[in-house]
């Protein structure tokens, strides 16, 4: 289903948003950490992509309408969060958030995941109903996952990896950004982001480099690559896995968003989830933005989320 963007009738946004970093500690043995933003009735957790972490919400949760409070989570392994079992799996993300929810009591509310954290929010809202009343799905992969293609050595054809121990040896995308991470090769960082995320607009040089160095906080890169992967809530088989239908325990309104840029989150990946998603999903092109709205569109990003969220 197709949805325009309609002018606000309020317009009111919170200029001097008070922010709070917190933690929780879990009863996995996992610490979280998430920022909290004081606002109104409405509640909404926003969950980060792969590469990110709450900290890349920051624009969101100082410009959105004060009529909201805000919570943005680290994911286990990202941010100031703790990484003492590894992932290997969407659904350990989502285990993980509702553990958050429930020490926190948060109930009733909207979430909001980016790329990766779409899984996140949709694996939650398909094994945890009655918790979130909307979902926003921004730039986010496929119900059908997003395939790892790679090469083991120079020589090799592309093929698409089975296993973690592939990814982990990955020539192209794992081994260059972990190899980054680790020796703080900002450039190469910037470069790989201007690349493919960053291609119209760039934040400002000083929050740049915070992001970047948020990034370098990641320490399971080759696990989420994994998860991505081997994710496929569909009714379709992916190329890899079958899928196991949990699309279908969905069973709120649903808003898809995607830039008519993105370079991360191919227009065909868009188009199964919409078709998975089915009568419950609204689609909204985002127009001149790239992967990250956050930074190409804030307005627009921000006028298409409280309008699904006001309806």
């Amino acid at each position: 289903m197709l949805g325009e963007l309609q002018p606000l009738s309020g317009g009111r946004v919170s200029r001097m948003a008070i922010i709070t970093m917190k933690k929780v500690d879990l009863p996995n043995g996992e610490t979280l950490t998430y920022r909290e933003r004081e606002g109104g009735e409405v509640k909404v957790l926003f969950i980060h992509g792969n590469m990110t972490s709450s900290k890349h919400w920051d624009l969101v949760l100082e410009n959105m309408d004060a009529n909201y409070k805000l919570y943005a989570v680290d994911l286990r392994g990202f941010g100031g969060s703790s990484y003492n079992r590894p992932i290997m799996s969407i659904k350990d993300f989502s285990d993980d958030v509702k553990l958050f929810v429930d020490e926190i009591g948060l109930k009733d509310f909207a979430l909001v995941g980016w790329s990766t954290g779409g899984a996140v929010a949709m694996q939650f809202a398909a094994d945890y109903q009655g918790y979130c009343n909307k979902l926003i799905l921004l730039a986010s992969e496929s119900t059908r996952g997003y395939p790892f293609d790679g090469k083991m050595n120079e020589h090799d054809t592309p093929r698409r990896f089975t296993l973690h121990e592939e990814i982990k040896k990955d020539l192209i995308r794992t081994i260059p950004v972990q190899t980054a991470y680790d020796t703080n090769n900002t450039e190469l960082l910037k470069l790989i982001w201007n690349a493919v995320i960053y291609t119209h607009n760039q934040p400002s040089p000083e929050l740049y480099d915070e992001y970047v160095q948020d990034m370098r906080t990641q320490r399971n890169l080759a696990e989420v690559h994994y998860a991505n992967n081997t994710f496929n809530i569909s009714r379709h088989h992916n190329g890899l896995v079958q899928g196991n239908g949990k699309v279908d325990s969905i069973d709120v309104p649903v808003l898809v968003l995607q830039g008519d840029r993105d370079m991360v989150i191919m227009k065909e990946m868009t188009k199964e989830l919409v078709e998975d998603l089915g009568e419950k999903a609204v689609f909204i092109e985002l127009k001149n933005c790239g992967h990250s709205p956050l930074v190409d569109d804030l307005p627009q990003l921000l006028q298409a989320m409280t309008q699904f969220l006001e309806a």
